[in-house]
């Protein structure tokens, strides 16, 4: 008989199940707001009950340690559940609220107090949470605004789930990446005002694709600058944790990250995002033509036109070779009107074809970078709720806690035995190139260099 899941594992199980369904982001980000505003207050709820009786769930009375002088060990234990429905901002929501046997005092939840049916638990605990740094005064004072003195929660309860949520963050940052082999990491940054009187300020990110084709968040980290320092710092942190070079790194066209990618993974190819460059070109296009351009540039791209040359396309450098060409037609046809949006596209020309040289089916999603811009976008849409983080800690737990999750819902690539070969044959060129033979006219010796001067 299958064992029935605690009230907020099977919360974080529905959560989880979102990013299975296949669905929008957007509309998965509402029913997660629904779910986190259930998850937070059963954790707070539990937390009480740990609380109460001096012990977490499972642990016998006789167990328990004494090392927590604030909290007696009292007698009796859990004993089931009972469902109550609370009124938040997201809608109503239904928990599970402990029920006690055996003990010698009632317990009451001085979340809800007595009777409360009615709670912006959500918006408090997330918001002080994560929004307000944090501070474990910070979420007593709102939930007290908000519930009453008499509701507020103990300090120890705020503290245990403030502290869950900085530990949960902190091991990740600091994770092996040792097992991890990428074919791709992509590269971008989002800018969040994080400091008092400062501008918006840049949370870097890398995640990518494994050699099986599945998604990984691989690292995040604030910055004061898109620089080149800091894109190196962030790419070595990643390389010093184990994670190995890949086969190719795909970002937009900011100096620093390309310069920071070719020092760090020197060995690795890089593709330049076509979607910002065509950005870049129309930005110096007047904007009757930029219809026209636009079409002519993604014309450049499409590989139907030259199904009628070829009976089957095959990726690497006679393919790059083709298209180089048609970056030379764009050119002859636009430069006299156009000089400046010539100059941009030909600067970047070769970064812009490398993906040709990877496996057909992976063309559309790794010729740019924009693989979590939905997600990114829906972070600072909810962040301009907030207006301006109180700094580094709070800014990056939101974004790390969007993205952490988003990334179980984020596509795979699609792995067939063609482009497999494909994927190896340039590993082994890149990554692991044969060592050079000897020349044949210099004969082998184990002498040392002391004896051959000798």
């Amino acid at each position: 008989m299958a064992r029935t899941l605690p009230p907020v594992q099977a919360i974080r199980a529905e959560i989880d199940a979102l990013f299975t369904e296949g669905r929008d982001l957007v509309e998965v980000i509402e029913d997660i707001a629904r779910l986190g505003a259930r998850l937070i207050i059963q954790t707070a709820v539990e937390a009480e009950v740990d609380a109460f009786l001096g012990r977490t769930r499972y642990q016998r009375a006789n167990a328990a340690t004494r090392s927590d002088e604030t909290h007696a060990i009292r007698p009796g234990h859990r004993n089931g559940h009972c469902p109550t429905t609370i009124k938040t901002t997201t809608g109503p929501v239904t928990i599970a609220r402990p029920k006690l046997r055996n003990t010698t005092e009632a317990f009451a939840s001085r979340l809800f107090g007595t009777g409360v049916t009615r709670t912006h638990a959500l918006e408090t605990l997330v918001i002080a949470s994560f929004v307000r740094g944090l501070s474990v005064r910070d979420v007593e004072a709102t939930l007290a605004d908000a519930l009453g003195p008499e509701a507020a929660l103990s300090k120890s309860t705020v503290s245990t789930i403030c502290q869950a949520i900085v530990a949960e963050y902190d091991t990740w940052c600091r994770r092996d990446l040792s097992g991890v082999e990428l074919d791709y990491l992509f590269c971008d940054a989002s800018h969040f005002k994080m400091h008092d009187g400062q501008r918006a300020e840049p949370v870097l990110a890398a995640w990518g694709i494994t050699t099986e084709g599945k998604p990984i968040f691989v690292g995040l980290a604030p910055a004061a600058a898109e620089s080149t320092d800091a894109w190196h710092d962030f790419l070595t942190d990643l390389a010093e944790r184990g994670l190995r070079p890949p086969l190719l790194v795909i970002s937009d066209g900011a100096p620093g990250l390309i310069t920071a990618a070719e020092q760090v993974f020197p060995a690795s190819l890089r593709q330049r995002c076509v979607i910002h460059k065509c950005r870049n070109v129309l930005s110096k296009v007047s904007a009757g033509d930029q219809a026209e351009v636009k079409a002519a540039f993604w014309n450049i791209f499409d590989l139907s036109g030259l199904e009628n040359d070829d009976k089957e396309i095959e990726p690497g450098q006679n393919l790059v070779t083709r298209i180089q060409a048609r970056i030379d037609v764009f050119a002859d046809t636009w430069r006299a009107r156009y000089p400046a949006a010539v100059k941009s596209l030909l600067a970047d020309r070769a970064s812009l074809t490398t993906y040709l040289r990877f496996p057909l089916e992976h063309h559309k999603r790794i010729r740019h970078s924009n693989f979590i811009e939905r997600t990114f976008g829906e972070t600072r849409r909810r962040a301009k709720v907030i207006g301006r983080f109180p700094g580094e800690t709070s800014c990056v737990s939101l974004v790390w806690a969007v993205l952490d999750r988003a990334a179980r819902g984020w596509r795979g690539f699609t792995m067939t035995s063609k482009g497999l070969r494909i994927l190896q044959d340039l590993r082994r060129a890149l990554l692991a190139p044969p060592s050079r033979l000897r020349p044949t006219n210099t004969p082998a010796t184990d002498s040392t260099p002391e004896t051959a001067a000798a």
